[in-house]
């Protein structure tokens, strides 16, 4: 079966209503890939951790550690042991009780941490943003793709109902 190659501003005028350099970029793309019979789908995954720094790459660690059970257990074994310890020394104690120094710790660790965790939240929303719009593409060549389709399929039907009425005058002549 030959290809028949497709004009990107048929397509478009086609299928959008509009003329190609009427369209914004992504549907420009779309229409492209649509006429050049390509796919255009993407792996975002793959895309995005091309384009992370290290110090990105970094704080997404940090955040996927800070935000799992194992830094939570650790975490409170580490709040034990040095209430514990306070406690039992009692006045040797390097923080007595009301732990003013711990409180700090906290308190400088909820500081860097909270920061770490929305750049990792902001660049999650960036990545997001990127496969939504993969996913926009997508979606608008498997529409421009079904109602070309569909528009075969119904030029098909109109033709066999063309050649079935052609036969029936053929048989009918016949009989005579």
């Amino acid at each position: 079966m030959t290809r028949i190659p497709l004009d990107a501003d048929h397509v478009s005028r086609r299928w959008l209503g509009k003329a190609a350099r009427e369209l914004a970029a992504q549907e420009a793309s779309v229409v492209a890939s649509a006429a050049d019979r390509r796919p255009i789908s993407e792996d975002i995954n793959e895309t995005f951790a091309d384009r992370q720094t290290f110090g990105e790459r970094l704080a997404d660690r940090v955040a996927a550690f800070g935000g799992s059970w194992p830094f939570i257990i650790a975490f409170g074994v580490f709040l034990a042991l040095w209430t514990a310890i306070n406690l039992l020394l009692r006045k040797e104690a390097f923080d007595p009780y009301p732990f003013i120094f711990l409180n700090l710790v906290l308190s400088m660790l909820a500081a860097v941490q909270a920061p770490v965790i929305m750049m990792s939240q902001n660049r999650q929303a960036a990545k997001d943003r990127l496969d939504a719009g993969n996913d926009y593409q997508v979606n608008l060549k498997a529409e421009i793709e079904i109602m070309a389709l569909l528009e075969k399929v119904e030029h098909l039907a109109a033709r066999q109902e063309e050649q079935t009425e052609l036969i029936h005058r053929l048989l009918a002549e016949r009989g005579r």
